[in-house]
């Protein structure tokens, strides 16, 4: 018989509320039992309770993890200036694995803290970077490795562009880019970056504290570049309210021979372009589509949201704390895609090229 886990849920309707659904996926896990909810807010609570089976309810998170003692905890909460306190109080009070909302906190020093104690304490943490559980994400890492785009050359993510373009973008979104810049392009080696505000360098004038709980925030637009180390150069730009429609948001994979394109999810829009020049507008050469089944294939997957992305993910760290591994999106590569961002502000702030990982561990902008 399969283990049976005891589950609890924090979230906070006032702070970043509950997240993408981290609090109802446990409802389609058949060997998971939502056992208690907390969240500060009493309206939100209560509409907690009835949202998840009527579970008990608490007003402190910290009284939930000591009095019903889970086996399993979502924390749930897009706000990341609790993710930390958060982290830490549920790895401390014998939980064994953690489903975390992104993006991962405010600071590198805190990522190096959180990994410290969910180590120490031999807790698996698995981050809501949904599009890593996609099964397209198999089917295009095989094409690149059968070479049907030839040599892996560049890596060309965008953010959403919307009202949050800029530095909240890169924040809040540009983690799931990163995410996969990591897993396509390997380790980054080093970060030459400029932010700008009116068109200008952000100066110390221009920080301001940013929305979610980020922390000290500036800069529209972006522009970044990466080298990886394997030859692979990776850039990431965000400008504000320049979005696309369909958004440009994710990531391009030019290659020597072709190009994959896609967005992110747990089923993202994936194409793929056999086109060495890049330019199907001179070749004549046409975008196929890219789905689970391979390229040109049927989609056969019918649930594609949240919910499938947030099933993918929590029987991914049910199996690695049975199977005592990292999850397929672990608190490092959360750490890696935050690292990535920092990287950002602090090659701006010192105005040259920085090398991974960081020396400075707390975010550059208080130190303009």
């Amino acid at each position: 018989m399969p283990t049976e886990y005891r589950v609890g849920v924090i979230g906070s309707s006032d702070r970043g509320n509950y997240g993408h659904g981290l609090d109802r996926v446990w409802l389609d896990i058949l060997n998971a039992e939502i056992i208690a909810v907390a969240d500060d807010n009493p309206k939100g609570l209560k509409d907690a309770i009835g949202r998840l089976g009527n579970p008990k309810g608490y007003a402190d998170y910290r009284e939930m993890l000591d009095k019903t003692k889970p086996d399993l905890i979502s924390i749930c909460p897009r706000w990341l200036d609790q993710h930390r306190e958060m982290v830490l109080a549920a790895a401390e009070s014998g939980v064994k694995g953690i489903y975390l909302e992104k993006p991962l906190c405010r600071t590198l020093r805190e990522a190096d803290e959180m990994i410290r104690v969910c180590e120490d304490n031999k807790v698996k943490v698995a981050v809501a970077h949904q599009t890593r559980y996609s099964p397209i994400l198999q089917v295009v890492q095989e094409m690149i490795a059968e070479g049907k785009i030839g040599r892996v050359l560049e890596l060309r993510g965008r953010g959403k562009e919307d009202h949050r373009g800029g530095g909240e973008d890169l924040w809040v979104l540009g983690t799931h880019v990163f995410n996969l810049i990591h897993q396509f392009g390997g380790e980054p080696e080093w970060c030459s970056a400029t932010v700008l505000e009116n068109d200008k360098p952000v100066e110390k004038n221009n920080v301001k504290l940013g929305k979610e709980g980020i922390g000290p925030l500036a800069g529209d637009p972006i522009r970044a570049m990466y080298g990886m180390n394997n030859g692979i150069t990776a850039y990431f730009n965000s400008v504000r309210n320049a979005k696309g429609y369909p958004s440009r948001f994710g990531l391009m994979i030019y290659g020597s021979e072709g190009v994959i394109a896609m967005n992110t999810g747990f089923l993202p829009t994936v194409s793929w372009l056999p086109d060495s020049s890049w330019t199907p507008a001179r070749t004549g050469k046409e975008w196929i589509p890219v789905n689970s089944a391979g390229p040109g294939q049927a989609e056969s997957l019918k649930d594609t949201g949240h919910q499938a992305g947030n099933i993918s993910a929590v029987l991914d760290l049910i199996a690695a704390v049975e199977d005592d591994r990292y999850p397929e999106s672990s608190l490092l590569e959360a750490r890696m895609a935050m690292e990535m961002i920092v990287s950002v502000f602090e090659s701006h702030r010192l105005k040259r090229p920085v090398s991974f990982p960081l020396e400075n561990r707390e975010n550059p902008l208080t130190l303009l």
